[in-house]
């Protein structure tokens, strides 16, 4: 009997911690993010948050394409509540298949421009963009005006011909712009402008982007793409051959004159099967107030998304500032002209 009743108490100790354990996790408020971005003063910024909103940001680390390979596997039993990816074509591609949810929130309605956003639908927006790069080009002015490269469409005029430089046409990068592109320009057009950037290439396309400035800078090539952080990265650099670089380049921010320069994203989403949906709310919302952004985007030496917040990044002065004309296209329509832009590239055979 004393036995009986020992283990009734003890059984009735163990419900009870359980009880009391079960009710203070509850009482945790928490975001559960999984990045694509690995930025130390990113630290700054969440901390920031949590002792603002006293939710605890529980974060998994891992590239674009390792995010969403665990999303997928881990389906609805995913803790995940908001995704954080670093190209606007891959945040697309996760929306096609299903991993984001659409919210609404009238901050980022405000806050954000609608071609930095998924397509709004009644449902709500599924991903945001919360900051921006340009794809510029840069050149050597020893071998080409400045007036032959400054508009996408002047990169296949055949007096560059076996001067321009790019990394892979199917680079998220490359697909980007040239979805974008293509969409202004309209298919038959798009490929033949494809097909004269293939005629100009001083070499198979290689390398990242800083390889395609550096390329330009030892005379390799003449003329190349690349993301506007990449320039900054060299800005920064206290390193003698990347100041040597940078003296030998000019910097275009191509179209002003005309549809303005691409810019690409880095952005969020709450995922499909999130269980803070709350919380990730607010933390989307915390992205895009001006503390955040000046943290979120000179983490990557980006510009901000958020209307009128401006940078304190020196190295984005040097380039002229965030002032410049953007393209106004949705990104949304990365996810609709990737497909077709990819067999473009096969067909004009850009590797």
């Amino acid at each position: 009997m004393f036995k009986t009743t020992s283990s009734l108490a003890a059984i009735a100790l163990v419900a009870a911690l359980l009880s009391a354990a079960g009710t203070a996790s509850a009482q945790e408020q928490v975001v559960n993010l999984y990045s694509a971005r690995h930025y130390q003063t990113d630290e700054g910024m969440y901390e920031a948050f949590t002792r603002s909103s006293g939710i605890k940001i529980n974060r998994v680390d891992a590239d674009d394409a390792g995010i969403l390979a665990r999303l997928k596997a881990e389906g609805a039993a995913s803790p995940a509540d908001v995704i954080l990816l670093v190209d606007a074509a891959r945040l697309a591609s996760a929306d096609a298949q299903g991993l984001f949810q659409p919210i609404k929130s009238k901050v980022l309605d405000a806050a954000i421009a609608s071609h930095l956003r998924a397509a709004a639908t009644p449902a709500g927006v599924t991903w945001t963009g919360f900051s921006t790069r340009a794809r510029v080009i840069v050149y050597d002015p020893a071998r080409v005006k400045a007036n032959d490269v400054d508009s996408y469409e002047k990169l296949a005029d055949p007096k560059l011909k076996g001067l321009l430089c790019t990394r892979s046409g199917s680079h998220p990068y490359n697909l980007s712009l040239f979805s974008t592109v293509i969409e202004r320009l309209g298919d038959v057009k798009g490929e033949e402008w494809l097909k004269g950037l293939v005629a100009n290439m001083a070499r198979t396309p290689k390398g990242g982007d800083t390889d395609q400035i550096k390329a330009v800078a030892s005379g390799e090539c003449g003329v190349a793409l690349t993301n506007s952080y990449y320039l900054a990265r060299l800005i920064k650099s206290d390193k003698a051959d990347d100041k040597a670089v940078m003296q030998k380049i000019k910097i275009m921010f191509p179209n002003q004159a005309t549809s303005g320069t691409h810019v690409n994203i880095a952005g969020a989403a709450v995922a499909k099967h999130a269980k803070n949906l709350g919380n990730a709310i607010k933390f989307m919302e915390f992205l895009a107030s001006p503390f955040a952004q000046d943290y979120f985007a000179n983490g990557n030496n980006e510009f901000p998304a958020a209307k009128g917040v401006s940078t304190s990044n020196p190295a984005i002065a040097a380039m002229g500032g965030s002032h410049f004309k953007q393209e106004t296209i949705a990104l949304g329509v990365i996810a609709k002209n990737q497909r077709k832009v990819q067999q473009m590239l096969d067909r004009v055979g850009y590797p």
